[in-house]
Order: C-alpha cells, then structure tokens, then sequence
C-alpha cells in the first residue's frame, strides 16, 4: 500500500462538468476519495452550502490567508480569488485517501511544484458547442460573464497540453468511471510503489536466510 494517498488536480473549462464528476466520484467511492474544499471571494450560488462547495471569505480575509501561508496555492480568475488550504490537504493524503482538488491551470502548476508527483486530469466537452449550451442552460450567470468564461476557456486550451490526460465527458457514467481507473492505474505505477517492493523485497531476504 502506499504511504500516502495521490494528490489529484482536476481542471476544465467552466461547465465542462468537474464538479458533477468529482461528487459522483465521492459518492461511488467514499473510502478512496476526499475532496478539498476551496476558499473563494466570491458570492455562494443558490444551494451552495459552506464548507461544502467552497469556503466562502470576503477579500480581506482571503488576503490575511495569503498572507499567513495557509494556501497551497492561490490566483485570481474573474475578479475572484480561490485557494487550496493546506491543513486539509495534508491529513487526508496522511490518511491514504486519493485527495481531488478542483482549480484552473495557474494553480495546477504551482501545486506540481510543491508536489511534483501530482496527477493532472483536464475536463471538457466533446465540443465548444456543447459548452456554449451548457453555460447558457445553467441560468446563474449573465451573458457577460458567460462570454469572459469562453475568452478563458481559449486561453486553457492553449495550456492544458501540460496535464497528464485529458478527459472527454460526453457520458457521464463513463467519464466517471474512466477518471477513477486512471487514478487507481497511477497509484499502481511502479515509482509510486517503490517503499512496497522495497519491503518485500527485505522480507524475502530474511525467508532466504532462514530468519523467518
């Protein structure tokens, strides 16, 4: 077994379903996921609860984070902060649970600098169409704010060729499934075992000994 869980970053562009992929993932697999809950500037959504979805913190209390060191990573995206504290983080890797941050690219890379085996998975639609329909079909923003997130998602497009897969959510149930096998296949990965083999290997040389 591992030591520790895998640090997962999952990104997408907005409306491309990451958080319906990462609840279902939490729902379905309760034992192996932990989800890290964000900090944010901005204003709750109808339904969102705190310390659930996000979070939620007025911009000087967000700074005061920065400040004191508490965030793993931070950035500003649509005259918003978000951030990743790192108290959470850290006990839930401890506990060997696969721990899925949600964040965009900027904070994708900041967090592989800190943890450079880090999975990186980026979400999105089969086509910009589908996209465009979903953001508008959500009915929770004005059209101006829909427009400055298609101006950002061309810009992610641009960057994601750094993640490690990219993601196709066309079917839900699929997409669900392809995400947790993609992860259950990385924590298998030989370098991320090494301590295992190493103690087996150990333990086979004493049976050879004759000490066990």
């Amino acid at each position: 077994m591992n030591d520790t869980g895998l640090l997962i970053v999952l990104s997408g562009f907005s409306g491309s379903g990451k958080g319906t992929i990462m609840n279902r993932l939490l729902s379905r697999y309760p034992e192996q996921y932990a989800l890290s809950v964000s900090a944010t500037t901005r204003q709750p959504r109808a339904g969102e609860t705190e310390g659930k979805e996000y979070f939620f913190k007025t911009k000087e209390e967000f700074l005061r984070m920065i400040e004191q060191n508490e965030l793993l990573e931070y950035a500003q995206y649509v005259d918003n902060y978000y951030g990743t504290p790192k108290t959470y983080v850290k006990e839930q890797l401890e506990a060997h649970k696969n721990v899925i941050l949600e964040i965009e690219i900027q904070g994708a890379l900041k967090i592989r600098e800190q943890f450079p085996e880090t999975l990186l998975l980026f979400v999105t639609p089969p086509s910009a169409e589908v996209l465009k329909n979903r953001l508008t079909g959500r009915g929770t923003e004005s059209e101006e704010v829909i427009h400055s997130r298609l101006v950002r998602a061309v810009e992610e497009a641009d960057g994601c060729e750094v993640y490690d897969y990219l993601v196709i959510n066309d079917d839900l149930d699929a997409c669900v499934e392809e995400v947790h096998h993609i992860i259950l296949s990385e924590r298998s990965r030989m370098e991320r075992r090494l301590s295992t083999i190493e103690t087996i290997k150990n333990q086979l040389k004493q049976y050879v000994k004759g000490e066990k």
